[in-house]
């Protein structure tokens, strides 16, 4: 029997008086793309690299459009576990009606610190073709959601692709999220390029030995370094409207994990000297030891107190931007 996934439900908010707020934005760079038929071409060349998947950096070279799977698990359809307006992102995203994630099942990555391992290793969820995931996206901008926020989509950017213009013909207008682990195939972006509005990566470990121990990927640094970098030649540094919500640009997340203090201030470095001092971000200490972190006695802990108020010091002497999932957007150190 297939898991049932979480629908959209009306978010807390969305009776106060800020929803007079809400109106459907004419930003959306993928409207011009749609409009030229960019987007449908995309899309189609997307979906036909799947017979030889390299949308990733594993380059499988499965053919998935006959359900061949190996690292991501996922076939010819992308699995969604869940859906619904998140008041938990990052204030610029949630806004007061949330943001619209949609929840991606599997995951090219095996983080032995997975905290939704019942999701990215299991594969909790359901199956959806083309129109059921362009239905959920307006399902989403029903209930008055700022944005589609798709999470965890690196294994599936040609179903996405698939699904958008559906979405857009039937009234998409909302600004799309694309919240990833950085760990993203070089054409992927390209395809991206011009759909995307806001780019949410997660920069997680600066070291090989680090990355292959604890992500099983040993190339994930430069990987991430080269990502980041394209999503900023794409969008740029992220940029607020008048209501306070994310219109474009990257924001970066880095979690802070326990003895690794040294790799979150070299990926505060590069972000400042190599990409911009103007970037934002979301320095998290939500990690706590979870799924395989017992055979990893490194990191079978959480970042002590002292880490956390380190972590920051070394953000703040980056010259790096702050933002978080608490607030609004601030520069320099929270004390």
């Amino acid at each position: 029997m297939r898991a049932a996934f979480r629908r959209a439900r009306v978010a807390p908010h969305a009776a106060s008086g800020h929803a007079l707020l809400v109106t459907a934005p004419s930003w959306p760079c993928y409207l011009a793309l749609h409009e030229s038929g960019e987007l449908l071409g995309r899309a189609e060349e997307a979906v036909a690299s799947l017979a030889s998947c390299a949308v990733c950096p594993r380059s499988c070279r499965v053919n998935r459009l006959e359900d061949e799977v190996r690292v991501c698990h996922t076939g010819r359809l992308a699995r969604v576990s869940s859906y619904f307006p998140h008041l938990g992102e990052e204030d610029c995203l949630r806004g007061w009606n949330g943001s619209g994630t949609i929840f991606f099942s599997f995951c090219n990555l095996e983080c032995v610190f997975c905290q939704n391992h019942d999701v990215s290793q299991a594969g909790e969820g359901v199956e959806v073709a083309p129109g059921e995931l362009a239905a959920i996206m307006l399902d989403l901008q029903r209930v008055g959601c700022h944005n589609i926020n798709f999470v965890t989509p690196e294994h599936v950017v040609p179903q996405i692709l698939e699904a958008l213009p559906l979405a857009v013909e039937a009234g998409l207008r909302l600004p799309i999220v694309y919240n990833t682990s950085s760990y993203d195939g070089v054409e992927s972006l390209a395809w991206l390029d011009g759909v995307v509005d806001v780019y949410m990566p997660d920069f997680k470990l600066w070291e090989k030995r680090s990355a292959l121990r604890f992500l099983k990927a040993k190339d994930y640094p430069e990987v991430a370094c080269r990502v980041i970098g394209e999503m900023h030649r794409q969008v740029g540094p992220l940029e607020i409207d008048e209501h306070g919500l994310a219109r474009r640009g990257v924001l970066v997340r880095h979690l802070v994990m326990p003895g690794l203090l040294e790799e979150s201030a070299e990926i505060f470095r590069f972000l400042s000297r190599e990409l911009s001092p103007d970037t934002y971000v979301n320095v998290m200490g939500q990690y706590r030891p979870d799924f395989q972190t017992a055979k990893y006695p490194e990191i079978h802990r959480r970042p002590s107190a002292e880490e956390m108020c380190a972590a920051r010091r070394l953000f703040y002497e980056a010259g790096l931007h702050r933002i978080d999932d608490r607030g609004p957007i601030r520069r320099g150190p929270p004390w």
